[in-house]
């Protein structure tokens, strides 16, 4: 009876082992780390524009107080600090918010194709072997930063004092090129800016360059140059892959900024032909690591050492709240510009393309996990062909990835947001979207960036998933792409303080150090 009663037992056991033994095997339910994101749509409201609200240019009653040198001030505070400030803060008349983005995505989509030809084209740059080394930093300067957003496009503007006396000049904050240039009077061919155009007669500090002296040769690694053999002196040109271009004299002027500081004898176009995509900026800041950037032209006195942090795109005076005054932070030279601490990675070299900072990509994370199928091959830099790699870009808006690794991400992120509602038909460039319609806080999937030597870049939910319309429909701001190089834009970017130390060759992105 015994074994009768046992084996009984065992049929009826048997089944729910083995059944027991199957799920354990098969794969549990992921667990996703989430952000909570505040999801605020559009506004349907036209954009305040930046001179209606509070002004960013001094006034001429208060220019003296911001912007005149003292005579007994020699520049060497250990920190100068220059505002940042979004273009869209400059806000076209009537503009709304879903009609400025999508100017904005169609100029983005033509910077990063021009950085994917100029990199296809493989030409070596002069530049990379001729960088100047600073010493150890004994002084600094910043420069207020300020959003564009109103105008269309992803750039930043630094405020500057160019001149002595100084002019008020609004520049596109640039790491993707070299030359510094401003609109010149007497304009032959100019584009509408915010404040009056910089008149070089008016200025006692401006000197134009010699054909044969050392910025004039500097052209042939960061952009394209003359002589005006008439004059003697040096006539500069830079072509934009956007189809953008710049021409005038080259000169040296002084550049003011915050606190009294001042930079002398600061090579700059002074361009009196200026046509494209450039609207309302004076003129551009090169930031790149070419021979003409500034970073490179002030290396000798304030070390290569700079960091700049970008004002949240949608707050105050941007799509969000279009009637409030513009947000701005800084852009930072010297001793300030590297924080005490801080997680960095190498900074790599491209002797193709010597102007871009570019960085070691080695993975992404989307609710916790690393992605699968990102391949760090993918991502690599090919130095002997220039190719792939991954820059890190203040003018390009949407981060462009390999599209093998954008692949991956996406899906990713999908497969975590499962409990959103998918929008059909996507946004422009975006092909991931979700309709956030009615609610006020949404939770959604971390995403994190990987670089060499360990670091991490956890970003904000607002700066990966953004509102695209007045309805409540927000994209997933990653794009793919096949033109050989990837790119992290400034959306990415945004609320961090990203720090180039070229001293030491290596990039940081700080949270919260704005």
């Amino acid at each position: 009876m015994a074994p009768i009663c046992s084996l009984l037992f065992l049929l009826l056991v048997l089944p729910r082992s083995t059944s027991t033994a199957a799920l354990s095997k098969s794969k549990p339910p992921a667990r996703y780390r989430h952000h909570r994101l505040r999801a605020t749509p559009l506004s349907p409201d036209p954009i305040a524009r930046a001179d209606a609200a509070q002004p960013l240019f001094a006034t001429a009653s208060d220019e003296a107080s911001i912007l005149e040198l003292d005579p007994h001030d020699t520049g060497n505070a250990s920190t100068v600090r220059l505002l940042v400030a979004h273009r869209e803060a400059f806000a076209a008349p009537n503009a709304t918010a879903a009609e400025l983005l999508a100017q904005r995505l169609a100029r983005d989509a033509a910077r990063a194709e021009a950085i994917s030809v100029s990199v296809s084209v493989s030409v070596p740059a002069a530049a990379a072997r001729n960088v100047t080394r600073g010493g150890a930093a004994g002084a600094g300067f910043t420069a207020p930063v300020v959003s564009g957003l109103a105008l269309g496009s992803g750039e930043y503007f630094a405020s500057v004092g160019v001149g002595t006396p100084p002019t008020p000049a609004l520049l596109v904050l640039d790491t993707g090129s070299d030359v510094v240039w401003l609109q010149c009077e007497p304009c032959r061919r100019c584009y509408a800016q915010s404040g009056r155009v910089f008149d070089p007669r008016r200025s006692r500090s401006y000197a134009a360059v010699p054909c044969g002296a050392p910025p004039c040769r500097g052209l042939d690694a960061g952009g394209g140059g003359g002589c005006d053999r008439r004059r003697g002196t040096c006539l500069y040109q830079v072509a934009y892959g956007d189809g953008s271009v710049t021409a005038g004299d080259l000169a040296t002027e002084t550049l003011s900024f915050g606190r009294g500081a001042r930079v002398p004898r600061v090579a700059v176009g002074c361009g009196h032909d200026n046509e494209g995509l450039f609207v309302a900026s004076a003129g551009l800041l090169g930031l790149g690591r070419g021979r003409l950037s500034l970073p490179t032209q002030t290396a000798r006195r304030y070390g290569r050492s700079f960091s700049y942090c970008l004002v949240d795109r949608t707050s105050s005076s941007s799509l969000n709240h279009p009637s409030s005054a513009p947000r701005s932070s800084t852009l930072t030279f010297g001793a300030g510009a590297v924080p005490g601490r801080a997680s960095f990675t190498p900074m790599v070299s491209n002797p193709r393309m010597a102007t871009f900072y570019y960085v070691r990509v080695v993975g992404f994370s989307v609710g916790g996990a690393r992605v699968r199928g990102v391949r760090e091959r993918d991502l690599r830099l090919d130095p002997s062909t220039g190719r792939g790699g991954v820059i890190l870009d203040s003018g390009t808006s949407v981060t462009r990835l390999a599209r093998p690794v954008y692949a991956a991400v996406r899906e990713a992120f999908r497969a975590a947001a499962g409990g959103l509602r998918l929008a059909p038909g996507g946004f422009s460039l975006f092909d991931t979207c979700y309709d956030l319609r009615g609610r006020r806080v949404v939770k959604v999937p971390t995403v994190s960036v990987h670089l060499a030597s360990g670091a991490e870049v956890a970003l904000p939910p607002e700066n990966y998933l953004i509102p695209v319309d007045t309805r409540g429909t927000f994209c997933l701001a990653l794009a793919g792409t096949d033109g050989g190089v990837s790119i992290v834009g400034n959306i990415q970017q945004q609320g961090f303080r990203v720090v180039f130390d070229g001293d030491k060759q290596r990039v940081a992105l700080v949270p919260k150090s704005c």
